[in-house]
């Protein structure tokens, strides 16, 4: 047997999310099913991050154990002619036999991306949140600065969610101005996040609270005070999916 490391892309947006569920198309079902036509048997494929339903992946990285003797450069051109054209394999590698994609993830990087055009870019209506009001990027920036650090980020996960310990270190959030490719060249914005871990919907959350900050809805001193309070409602609203894509995962 031989542990195998596939590093994913995959437009989310007609997927009920990597994981699969009891209804709905799943992209670890798709994965699953090309792999063990290759394999011969079923095959359990785990990813690196639950990405939820409507939520894009240019990065997601996923392993599986498999005993099939196929290098990996035909592995990543056998797979690819087996799964639907919004999902693709971009490399595969033999990695260590306890390499595991989840547990073995030191951080990972989101991005997403706000359509901030005159227009709604009808390129962009499955990868962007489009928001028509102008955007106060030195405010936005900072109160992402706030969340830099480890910190208790319980106020910014989905309402419901039970987990250990809400406790995460995020090492860098980036607001910058984005310039989406797209043939009518819109403008927008990117906001990246890295961290060691994310709750569920942490992203989308903090994406959604730092917007009402940009359009003056609230204060960007407002965070510390949403960040100590630990509570769901206290923080903004939960971004759309569309504009969220998991950027890479991080072993090192």
């Amino acid at each position: 047997m031989r542990t195998i490391k596939l590093t994913l892309a995959y437009d989310g947006t007609d997927y009920v999310g990597w994981q699969q569920q009891a209804e709905g198309r799943s992209v670890q079902e798709e994965v699953e099913r090309a792999v063990a036509e290759i394999e011969g048997r079923p095959v359990t494929v785990n990813g690196a991050g639950r990405t939820d339903a409507g939520v894009h992946a240019l990065g997601q990285v996923a392993s599986a154990r498999i005993a099939h003797p196929i290098d990996c450069a035909t592995l990543v051109r056998a797979l690819n002619a087996k799964l639907p054209d919004d999902i693709r394999v971009l490399c595969a590698d033999d990695t260590a036999d306890h390499f595991h994609a989840r547990f073995s993830a030191r951080g990972k990087t989101y991005r997403y991306q706000i359509d901030t055009g005159d227009v709604a870019d009808p390129f962009l209506r499955r990868y962007a949140w489009r928001v028509a009001e102008p955007l106060d990027l030195g405010a936005m920036r900072a109160a992402a600065a706030v969340l830099v650090g480890k910190h208790d980020v319980a106020a910014f996960q989905a309402a419901g969610t039970d987990v250990g310990s809400t406790v995460r270190t995020i090492h860098r959030i980036g607001v910058d101005p984005h310039a989406p490719m797209s043939p009518l060249g819109a403008r927008g914005v990117l906001i990246r996040v890295t961290g060691d871990g994310f709750l569920r919907h942490m992203v989308r959350i903090v994406v959604g609270t730092l917007v009402e900050v940009g359009t003056g809805r609230r204060p960007a001193a407002d965070m510390s005070r949403i960040l100590a309070s630990r509570d769901r409602n206290a923080a903004g609203p939960t971004a759309p999916p569309r504009g969220l894509v998991l950027a890479s995962v991080d072993y090192s």
